[in-house]
């Protein structure tokens, strides 16, 4: 078969990465793609968001399925289009992407299909929103305000206090810091709690889910500072077992598909549930329609299913005959990112030390190449992604391999796995 990946960061780096593996693939593309994937791929410069660019390149390559990266092609209907040009393409259509392209559709659709998440509000006018913030209590803070549209994983703000949320709200939807995905927001009850995303794969009926994992989206230690797309990650979570995971898909993916079939929209793809685990019940924190990133960096680590098993079979209808299999063990990524990330950064800074990783697997994202200089090129540059038997040994031989590369204002979180660590100290299953 002939595969097309689109997209260019880390977690399409990691599908490029896995999907090559495969017995039944003989050739692989990537568009837009980076230096890192046009090593193992041969890669296009088409813009993941260019649609018709895309299904052009699809038809030129030949490819036989088409396996899209990021949210924004699902949000503008590319599997909907490859789908009328009689080619395959993992990932829901346009109408399904909805449950991460629309916050409040998302919200809207958990309270119909009683999916438990938090208490919330959806606005569209800016002075309605702060004639309820005027109306709360200081015992009634924090409280998250989120923009309703797509701001990689940016979007989503905690506010300490009601002068906080006023100010909020005027820089989302007056301001417009996140641009037109700040015409509605969500005002949500601020939920205690470790977080964790459970991905599935469905084709609509049935369900296979792959290893629980960790993300970590503030820039700094201690989950300090404001959110990232992702600065880390590790699989499994010690605090989720098979059981606790199999109530999770009854009481939230199951619904949610349910649902929306009810709608008259059929999901097929990868439904994310990104989850705070609170001291009653696990709770939705929101959805996505794709792979996450950097989760999916440690997930495919540790995946021993020749991943294109479950991506036809999702397409296809046949996922009930498919399980996963997994290698023992934990995996951990670290991703470094461009000093001043996710605000204002510098581009063009040589990166050093890629050669005398020995022990981890490198997935590139803000990178590219001049001669055999490997420099940056985004906000977060590259993930370093190692496994180990146990979590600490994980975390530690992922550590080693973080030093020995540099670049000019490199900056990375020390913490990814701490709280997995903690609670294999002190705590059994949480659920």
């Amino acid at each position: 078969m002939k595969v097309l990946v689109i997209g260019g960061g880390g977690r399409e780096h990691a599908l490029v990465w896995k999907i090559k593996q495969s017995s039944m693939v003989n050739e692989i593309f990537c568009a837009p793609g980076n230096a890192g994937i046009a090593e193992i791929a041969q890669c296009f410069p088409v813009k993941a968001e260019d649609i018709p660019g895309q299904v052009e390149l699809a038809k030129r390559v030949g490819a036989n399925l088409v396996v899209v990266g990021p949210e924004v092609p699902l949000a503008e209907g590319i599997v909907d289009i490859c789908q009328a040009e009689g080619i395959k393409a993992f990932g829901p259509t346009k109408k399904a992407a909805l449950i991460e392209s629309d916050k409040a559709f998302a919200k809207g659709l958990m309270d119909k299909a009683r999916i438990p998440t938090a208490k919330f509000s959806t606005f569209e006018n800016p002075d309605k929103a702060k004639i309820v913030l005027k109306c709360l209590e200081k015992e009634d803070f924090p409280r998250v305000i989120k923009a309703s549209g797509l701001c990689a994983g940016k979007g989503s703000i905690m506010v300490k206090d009601k002068e906080e949320a006023l100010a909020t709200v005027d820089k989302i939807m007056r301001d417009r810091i996140f641009g037109e995905a700040g015409d509605t927001i969500v005002l949500e009850e601020y939920l205690e709690g470790d977080e964790v995303s459970l991905l599935v794969f469905t084709d609509g009926k049935d369900f296979v889910f792959l290893l629980p994992s960790q993300d970590h989206k503030p820039v700094f230690n201690d989950d300090e500072g404001p959110n990232t797309g992702g600065m880390g990650a590790y699989a499994p979570v010690p605090f989720l077992s098979d059981k606790d995971i199999g109530k999770i898909i009854d009481k939230v993916h199951a619904p949610a598909i349910h649902y929306l079939r009810k709608m008259g929209i059929e999901y097929k793809g990868v439904l994310y549930a990104g989850l705070i685990i609170t001291e009653k019940d696990p709770k939705v924190l929101e959805f996505n329609c794709r792979f996450g990133d950097p989760e999916t960096q440690p997930i495919f680590m540790l995946l021993e299913t020749d991943l294109m098993e479950p991506l036809l079979a999702s397409i296809e209808g046949n996922l009930k005959n498919i399980s996963l299999k997994w290698k023992p063990g934990y995996a951990t990524c670290v991703i470094l990112a461009s000093g001043g990330y996710p605000g204002k950064y510098e581009k063009g800074k040589e990166i050093t030390g890629l050669d005398k990783v020995t022990d981890a697997v490198v997935f590139h994202a803000g990178i590219r190449k001049e001669g055999d200089k490997w420099l940056t090129n985004g906000g977060r540059v590259l993930g370093v992604t190692g496994v180990g038997k146990d979590l600490e040994t994980s975390v530690d031989s992922t550590y080693r391999e973080v030093d020995k590369i540099k670049f000019e204002g490199v900056h990375n979180r020390l913490d990814i796995g701490v709280h997995g660590l903690t609670y294999l100290m002190f705590h059994q299953s949480l659920i």
